[in-house]
């Protein structure tokens, strides 16, 4: 969705986080590690969820045709970025929907979280957990029923992706881990989480239809075969609706020819009938170009309701379905079950109660009301604060995110350096207000990309501000150049010479437009080579960008450390300082593959001009690469990565000190296929798929002088013999990040569940295990495996 919005922020005095950074070291300190897909943390209760399902029929049966039409279609009145009405006889209070994956981003007062993709580089359940139960507090306090958040699609097919940085990683696994903890703890602060966007939706080029000298223009067609849909793209969705998720986006892009929001394969055979998805599904804002078609299809809500902007009056549901109905071209019970849907969930979460929050009005004032800018001497009134100590959190997880990729010399952490550099644009504060523009700035730390993922910054900590700060306290001495044009043209000014010299570059990404390069914005590695020519081999390399950039400098022999950073939230400056100083040890992992030139991914956008461009049927976006997408197609074409997916640097050092020892759960051979589902709610699909069937566990000790954590990796290679053509050489089916004071040892255990070694058989439309002998791989990357085993399960 994307929606502009202006309007003053009040700033207020920034409070220092709290230490709770460095304490979580020892939050998990026993002796041995568990890892599951299942966190601890509850997901849905079945009982109560069934119990809500059958309160809501009673209150539907209660309600007329118009008032149920009523219920499933959207408006643009109020003060939420998507609303539906209240229906008072039955106690409905009406659903107040708001962006977005990172932040309530129509609100003050509310706090700027770091993106998916830096919670993904954590590789960190707690803080994916953490991040999830703040955002779900701050989206409650404000009086939003649903978080448009998480984001699995896009998941990642090309690194181009304007949007790939509010998902976490193109690999479905670790994608779907980070749904899972990240619904469990929106929903279970008693906020409705969305899992979005269902499906194929891999590019911002032509994603929506458009008019063109009068024709109107399809939006751009992913063809995606089955195998690849279920084993990459619609994976995470699983791990979202067995999470619980209560409710589902459908994307703006065409599905093998047919709009993803009325796509009936797409929305009820996969989602709601193998899925076993009981919440509702929601079109993107205007992504629903059809009525019958579309409710038909397995669309619950239509938002926000009008056919367009022109006609605000004007909708494709609302009365249609009413007389829909009385014409019999939609059945009554469709439309029962569109809204019993969207009441279960209400029920289940206690959002009829009067306790729960009223919508907080300053959204009003700050998102174009009407669609006409704001205007000086609208009244803004000050929202709720709902940051609380949501600071230390940010902070947390934006140190944790940062990976460490290239530490020559042991630079870092920085020690004894009276006189510092600092140098690039994303180190200063932010020059054209807290809220970022769609197109981004030249000067000014970026900590969210754009669009509607991102957030309405109320206080920013720049990198700039934190090391000055920090520089105060030890008496050093810092000189900066922040203007990239005059970076490029020499450093006149700097004198003497700095100890070390930081470079901040920016990357920045929005919802609407792909990148079209990898490079680092405004000249950046034109800033890089000035600046390593008068601080030879005292470099540091610090990058603020969406994911993926191509670092044609990380092999000078003069830059000696880089961090990618990402999108660290509204803490930037205090995040970065505590890895550069170390107080904090880096941990942070690669959540995707970074090249050594861009050609190696292998994907691209598919971008027409000219006469094709004016052609719905050219805009065809074929996923014949399948499953080959980021380290499975390096590893398939034997390309070497400058940095692989999973590697990150540490200030200590880790080994494994036991091969893996892996062993199947259950005494005999397993059926190749899981046995019918035995049960009334199915979440995620046939239950039998998330019984484990191979347990494996590895020890792994801290060998060098100071505290830290080691992320385990556990991939699994299917015997190629036994598989179709097609399958990955190996698919990451788990990690643990190991928390281990210097010399310390710890045994780590990992379960793998019948979907993680399985494949899907597109003849017998199941999940198959094939025969023969099934890899399992353990180690500190994708490329650094340092033990294996196998185990045969038929």
């Amino acid at each position: 969705m994307l929606w502009f919005v202006v309007g003053a922020l009040c700033t207020v005095p920034f409070a220092a986080a709290s230490t709770h950074s460095h304490n979580r070291f020892h939050e998990r300190s026993s002796a041995s590690i568990q890892s599951s897909l299942n966190p601890s943390t509850s997901g849905l209760n079945e009982v109560k969820w069934l119990e809500s399902r059958a309160q809501a029929r009673k209150l539907v049966a209660q309600l007329n045709a118009t008032e149920k039409a009523s219920m499933v279609t959207g408006a643009l009145t109020g003060v939420c970025i998507e609303y539906i009405p209240p229906v008072e006889k039955i106690g409905f209070g009406g659903l107040c929907i708001q962006d977005g994956p990172a932040a309530i981003r129509v609100a003050d007062l509310a706090s700027v979280f770091p993106a998916g993709v830096t919670v993904a580089a954590t590789w960190d359940r707690e803080m994916m957990y953490d991040r999830g139960t703040a955002m779900g507090d701050e989206f409650k306090g404000k009086g939003a029923h649903v978080a448009l958040g998480p984001v699995a699609g896009p998941l990642g097919r090309t690194p181009y992706g304007g949007r790939n940085w509010e998902g976490f990683s193109p690999d479905p696994y670790l994608t779907g881990v980070a749904m899972d903890r990240t619904i469990r703890a929106v929903q279970n602060a008693g906020v409705q989480a969305n899992a979005k966007h269902l499906i194929g939706y891999e590019q911002e080029t032509q994603r929506k239809p458009v008019t063109a000298n009068g024709v109107t223009v399809e939006a751009v067609s992913a063809n995606i075969d089955d195998r690849t849909v279920h084993e990459l793209y619609l994976w995470p969705f699983a791990d979202a609706v067995h999470a619980g998720v209560t409710s589902v986006t459908c994307a703006y892009n065409r599905v093998n020819s047919t709009s993803a929001c009325e796509n009936k394969h797409i929305m009820t055979d996969l989602l709601k009938n193998e899925l076993g998805f009981d919440g509702w599904v929601v079109s993107d804002f205007f992504a629903s170009f059809s009525g019958l078609e579309a409710a038909n299809a397995g669309l619950d809500m239509n938002q926000p309701g009008p056919v367009s902007v022109a006609d605000m009056t004007d909708t494709l549901w609302g009365a249609n379905l009413v007389r829909a109905i009385a014409n019999g071209s939609l059945t009554e019970t469709r439309l029962d079950d569109m809204v019993t849907r969207i009441l279960t969930p209400y029920l289940y979460l206690g959002q009829d109660s009067k306790d729960f929050p009223t919508p907080d009005p300053s959204g009003q004032p700050l998102f174009l009301e009407n669609f006409q800018l704001l205007k000086p001497g609208t009244p803004t009134p000050v929202g709720r604060d709902v940051r609380g100590n949501h600071s230390a959190v940010i902070r947390s997880i934006g140190a944790a995110g940062t990976v460490l990729l290239k530490n020559t010399n042991n630079t870092l952490p920085l020690k004894a350096v009276s006189n510092i550099g600092v140098f690039g644009n994303s180190a200063p504060d932010v020059t054209s207000g807290l809220y970022y523009p769609d197109f981004g700035f030249e000067i000014g730390t970026v900590v969210i990309g754009g669009g509607s993922g991102s957030g309405r910054n109320t206080v920013i900590v720049s990198p700039l501000d934190a090391i000055k700060d920090r520089a105060r306290s030890t008496g050093s001495t810092v000189q900066y150049i922040t203007n990239n044009t005059a970076l490029t043209s020499g450093l006149p000014n700097v004198y003497p010479f700095p100890d070390i010299c930081l470079v901040f570059l920016s990357g920045w990404a929005n919802e609407g437009q792909d990148r079209v390069s990898l490079e680092t914005d405004y000249n950046g590695t034109a800033v890089v080579e000035s600046v390593a020519k008068i601080c030879p081999k005292k470099t540091v390399v610090i990058t603020h960008s969406a994911g993926p950039n191509s670092m044609p400098w990380a092999t000078n022999e003069d830059v000696v450390g880089i961090l990618a950073a990402h999108y660290p939230g509204e803490q930037s400056g205090n995040s970065i300082v505590d890895i550069l100083y170390g107080d904090v040890n880096p941990s942070g992992k690669l959540p995707y593959t970074i090249a050594y030139n861009e050609s190696d991914y292998g994907t691209s956008i598919l971008n027409l001009t000219g006469a094709l461009a004016e052609d719905s049927s050219a805009w065809q976006s074929n996923f014949t690469e399948g499953q080959f997408i980021d380290y499975r197609h390096f590893d398939a074409n034997d390309i070497t990565p400058l940095y692989e997916f999973g590697y990150g640097l540490s200030y200590t050092t880790f080994e494994l000190t036991s091969d893996i020892s892996a062993s199947k759960t259950v005494s005999s051979s397993v059926s190749p296929y899981p046995a019918a589902a035995n049960s009334s709610l199915a979440l995620g699909g046939n239950p039998n798929l998330w019984k484990t069937l191979i347990t494996a566990s590895s020890s792994v000790r801290n060998t060098g002088s100071v505290s830290g954590s080691a992320v385990v990796q556990l991939y699994v290679s299917l015997p190629q013999s036994g598989v179709p053509e097609g399958t990955p050489i190996r698919v990451l089916r788990g990690f643990e990040k190991v928390p281990l004071e210097a010399g310390e040892e710890k045994t780590v255990s990992f379960s793998l569940a019948r979907r993680d070694v399985s494949y899907w058989d597109v003849v017998a439309q199941d999940w198959k295990i094939p025969s023969g002998e099934i890899e399992l791989s353990l180690g500190f990357s994708s490329r650094d495996l340092k033990t294996k085993s196998s185990v045969q399960l038929l």
